[in-house]
């Protein structure tokens, strides 16, 4: 079982959509630690701890978008579900494409959950409380120390 506060990597490039998560999540009854980075190459220095993420604390969630700048999201999705120290982190792809062969590619990646981002503003929000619900408040998540649980 987790003790203390959730970590959740937010991998977004679109400040306003960030801005609105945080909110969302601040608004929230679990005690979460939100990190953003803007990009996948600055997403998997974070996860794999390189450079300035070297202290950086495991994740029990990452939020990935899938287009981002420099390494794309379906790159990052790839890498993390293929990488033996990542691949039990739970990834919900967060997006604004509802294209079918996105939504079929990140479930071939491994991706956990797939949603589409919302235009409007209220609907928004109510996304992200219902993955601060669903994936916070009633998922048993792995602890930190999981990474040879079969």
């Amino acid at each position: 079982m987790m003790t203390g506060a959730i970590e959740i990597l937010l991998v977004e490039d679109n400040p306003g959509d960030a801005r609105l998560t945080l909110e969302a999540f601040k608004e929230g009854k679990v005690i979460n630690n939100v990190h953003v980075v803007r990009d996948g190459v600055e997403a998997l220095a974070y996860l794999r701890r390189q450079g300035q993420y070297s202290n950086a604390r495991q994740p029990d969630l990452v939020l990935l978008d899938l287009n981002l700048p420099r390494k794309d999201g379906r790159e990052v999705l790839a890498e993390i579900k293929a990488d033996e120290h990542l691949r039990q982190i739970p990834v919900v792809v967060l997006t604004t494409s509802t294209a079918e062969e996105d939504i079929a590619k990140a479930y071939s990646s491994h991706a956990n959950c797939y949603i589409s981002k919302p235009v409007d503003l209220e609907q928004f929000l109510r996304v992200a409380h219902s993955i601060e619900s669903f994936w916070l408040n009633f998922v048993k998540l792995p602890s930190h120390g999981a990474d040879d649980v079969r």
